[in-house]
């Protein structure tokens, strides 16, 4: 009896039906069936594999494995060289492996990025222990329709081989196919013998001593004769290896004739999105969070430097990294947790041009493969983005052109206490920051710091020189006199200090503690860190930010200040000394706001 190739098709289709949530064992017994059922059909048809996951160790793959394997039927683990170990499904004919594909995916069995391979990609297997399902493979392609389905008849069968592939050759056929390579393609080899780990030297194009024994090493490590020289199969073997990295990516050249640039990109991970000038924007089409940007715009140098401050304010561009500017060109190198972001532009006969890659923190290799096609591949033609492309799109403070800008975790507000633009904020501003700045462009560090207090002393990596410094008064101000607190209320959004006024309630804390000063005002939390003043300008303390940490809900025009003797014995510690004395007269609501303005600083978090 014959089986057609419907069996295994409409029963995996009935998991595709209205029964979505049918149990796995149904679709795992039809799998497990696929090599009898496959037997009788696949002599037209290659033999693939569905690879979902790659590892870089054995032990890595051994234990990924074992999972996949009490899950699902037809669980296989092969070498794919150069230290990586791939696990995959099969084998099945092609339309098998696309219909697997599409339920397991759906079902979540399977990563969204599985694709499917060929038998050539695989080298020994390692799973299951003492299997060999490469050539049962390839038996099973050259099976007759005629023949019995028992697994015992088709592993009987003399095995075929699954595709054309490329003749090997004798020392001489492969020393003079090697002398028929061009320099560029001797330097490509030595790169993938480099990539494998076998050549430490120089990318030269030249086969001396060290390149020829990374050659034998090369094939000792993949069951070859070490001859020392490849043959034109060994050589297609190596290019496979070297670029089964990239399989799912889908590297393909893209030519975008508005900004004028041509670059292969990672297609199968990320699709167009947008276009908004100077940018285009290629956003994540499935699970691998990646990001491509192309840049372009007609202008200078003046134009490429303030690009090159605008990139470094935008979220793809992480804080830590590596920054090179040059007269006509500038990289950028943003890293954190999540990600690592590269950014490469240059300025030529009047037109910027470049790209930005953004890839998951912890695939290294492949972001570093991509990042090295997008730059070998980066192509200039004729044209670049009008500045109206993009004009109709909505509108929003936090994007630009379309990008999101950073943020920092946390602002507050500080003052400054010398004309080296040494500065007081509240501790609150500085805890768990991977960088601090003054007014976001001003990087700082911490110097001094009184937690139980709540103070913190910033000095500024390179000296300020601010418009106006603090001015402590020495002498206790009166109760019930009128203060104002000068902050970034709404934490920079409004880009300059505002001044809240109220009156000096208390001279010391709730509980009587001296270092603080009660205050009947309502600040908003960003004012924490900011001056408050006497009607004179004299600096009486600083805010504190309200307290979380009691059950006890105090009125909303409560609040406490640090008093400016505990400031300046903490400016002290630290060796710093700042101005005091007491101001004559008081001063206008206008020019106190003025004067507070020159003072006042924001201070980021990020």
């Amino acid at each position: 009896m014959r089986i057609g190739k419907r069996s295994l098709k409409q029963e995996i289709i009935v998991t595709e039906g209205p029964r979505k949530n049918m149990p796995r064992l149904l679709v795992s017994v039809i799998l497990a069936l696929a090599f009898t059922v496959r037997a009788s059909f696949a002599q037209q048809e290659d033999v693939v594999w569905v690879q979902i996951e790659a590892q870089p160790s054995l032990s890595q793959a051994q234990n990924v494995i074992r999972k996949y394997a009490s899950q699902l039927q037809d669980v296989n683990g092969f070498s794919l060289g150069g230290g990586w170990y791939g696990i995959a499904l099969g084998p099945y004919t092609r339309e098998d492996a696309e219909t697997v594909l599409r339920v397991y995916r759906r079902d979540n069995l399977i990563p969204r990025d599985a694709y499917i391979a060929f038998t050539s990609s695989y080298n020994r297997q390692f799973w299951p222990v003492g299997a060999n399902l490469l050539t049962s493979a390839a038996v099973v392609a050259g099976s007759t329709p005629s023949e019995p389905a028992a697994a015992t008849s088709v592993v009987a069968q003399p095995a075929a081989p699954l595709e054309t592939t490329l003749p090997d050759e004798t020392p001489r056929e492969a020393r003079a196919s090697e002398a028929r390579l061009t320099r560029d393609e001797k330097k490509e080899l030595q790169s993938w013998l480099k990539w494998a780990g076998f050549y430490n030297s120089s990318i030269d194009g030249a086969f001396g001593r060290g390149t020829r024994a990374s050659m034998s090493a090369w094939q000792g490590a993949n069951g070859y004769e070490t001859t020392g020289v490849m043959t034109t199969f060994q050589r297609a073997a190596l290019k496979k290896q070297y670029n089964a990295v990239l399989e799912g990516l889908d590297l393909q050249p893209v030519t975008n004739t508005d900004a004028g640039i041509e670059v292969s990109i990672p297609t199968g991970v990320v699709a167009l999105e947008s276009a908004e000038y100077p940018f285009v924007r290629y956003a994540p089409s499935g699970d691998i969070d990646a990001q491509v940007v192309l840049i372009s715009q007609a202008g200078d140098q003046t134009t490429l430097f303030g690009l090159y401050d605008i990139m470094q304010t935008l979220d793809i561009v992480p804080l830590d990294g590596p920054r090179e500017r040059k007269n006509d060109s500038f990289v950028l190198v943003g890293e954190d947790a999540n990600r690592i972001s590269h950014t490469e532009v240059s300025l030529q006969r009047g037109e910027i041009k470049g790209f930005t890659l953004v890839w998951p923190a912890g695939d290294e290799e492949r972001r570093r493969r991509v990042l090295s096609e997008m730059r070998s591949s980066f192509t200039r033609i004729d044209g670049v983005l009008d500045p109206a492309v993009g004009a109709e799109a909505v509108q929003d403070i936090d994007l630009l052109s379309g990008l999101e800008i950073r943020k920092p975790k946390l602002s507050r507000s500080g003052f400054y206490i010398d004309n080296a633009g040494t500065v007081v904020t509240t501790a609150e501003a500085v805890g768990s920051c991977q960088r601090i700045t003054i007014d976001e462009e001003y990087v700082a560090e911490l110097v001094g710091l009184n937690e139980q207090l709540g103070v913190a002393v910033l000095k500024p990596s390179a000296a300020l020189s601010p418009l106006g410094v603090a001015t402590f008064r020495e002498s206790t101000p009166r109760l019930q006199s009128e203060v104002a607190v000068a902050g970034y209320s709404f934490e920079g959004i409004l880009g300059a200090p505002t001044v809240t006024f109220g009156t000096l309630a208390d001279l010391s804390g709730l509980q009587g503690e001296q270092e603080l000063t009660r205050l009947a005002l309502a600040p908003l939390p960003g004012d924490a860190g900011g001056p408050v003043f006497d009607t004179g300008g004299a600096v009486v303390g600083m805010l504190l930010p309200k307290s979380n940490g009691t059950s006890r809900q105090l009125p909303e025009d409560v609040s406490f200040a640090a008093q400016s003797t505990a400031i300046r014995a903490l400016l002290g510690d630290a060796g710093y000394s700042a101005a005091s004395g007491d101001a004559i007269g008081a001063m206008a609501p206008e020019d106190l706001t003025l004067h507070a303005s020159e003072m006042t600083v924001l201070v980021s978090c990020w």
